[in-house]
């Protein structure tokens, strides 16, 4: 195995831990998946007159917007689970904070994305941190986001029902700061970064996976050979008189 050098984790546990990451991304997906939620044939209509583009290429779209948004998801396995392997108590328990210390008294949410929070969210998250720091004085909650607008370790300040709030144990800390407390290197993150690109290449390299299986488009044409008209009687095929469906050309 090739020798990643990070120090605080192990190489067999970093591969491991990117070969997880890597065994849940989609690497297939059929019209089943991709009509999960209802495709709506009146937006691809619009969608194609709109920007002058083909049926085929708004369907591929929507295919590569569908894996990106589930792939989107397995990263933040990636970031949150990663910390299990660095020992000193951390670990990702089933329900309630995404990462726990019991032995530092550090409770942990994390967000891939500084956005990622409505108003609604992110006053929800807050109170179940004041609920947690209440327990111990020497409790701290964490709100730690990989992209961040800064790098920092600040009190996290909310507005709830219109009043401001702080609290220097519940705090908004960027990933880098986050590695930094766990490991106690100030460019943890930024090594791992750096040597994320080699472990990737080992563990494709040793992967079964090498491309997508796409069967959208055959199993539409196998509904019609107009793709349009597919995807009209996939999403009204129980409406009346879409039996018979012909669009204007």
């Amino acid at each position: 195995m090739r020798k990643y050098g990070l120090g605080f984790i192990s190489d067999e546990d970093l591969f491991a831990h990117v070969h997880q990451t890597v065994e849940q991304y989609r690497f297939s997906i059929d019209l089943k998946r991709f009509n999960k939620n209802l495709i709506d044939p009146i937006k691809l209509t619009f969608d194609t007159r709109v920007y002058g583009k083909t049926f085929e290429e708004i369907i591929e779209a929507e295919i590569i917007r569908q894996v990106d948004k589930s792939n989107t998801n397995h990263i933040g396995y990636f970031h949150q689970n990663i910390f299990k392997y660095l020992g000193q108590g951390w670990r990702v328990p089933d329900q309630g904070f995404d990462l726990v210390n019991e032995e530092k008294k550090i409770y942990v949410e994390m967000k891939n994305k500084h956005n990622t929070m409505n108003s609604s969210s992110s006053q929800k998250t807050y109170i179940a941190m004041q609920h947690q720091i209440l327990r111990g004085a020497d409790i701290t909650c964490l709100l730690v986001e990989v992209i961040a607008k800064n790098s920092q370790n600040v009190p996290w300040r909310i507005s709830l029902d219109g009043q401001p709030y702080e609290h220097e144990n519940i705090r908004r800390v960027s990933i880098d700061k986050f590695y930094e407390l766990v490991t106690g290197r100030a460019d943890g993150f930024k090594r791992l970064c750096e040597i994320l690109p080699l472990v990737l290449d080992d563990v494709m390299a040793a992967s079964e996976h090498t491309a997508m299986t796409n069967t959208v488009f055959a199993e539409l044409e196998a509904l019609s050979p107009d793709l349009l008209k597919s995807l009209y009687l996939l999403a009204f095929e129980h409406y009346d008189g879409f039996g018979d469906f012909n669009y204007a050309r």
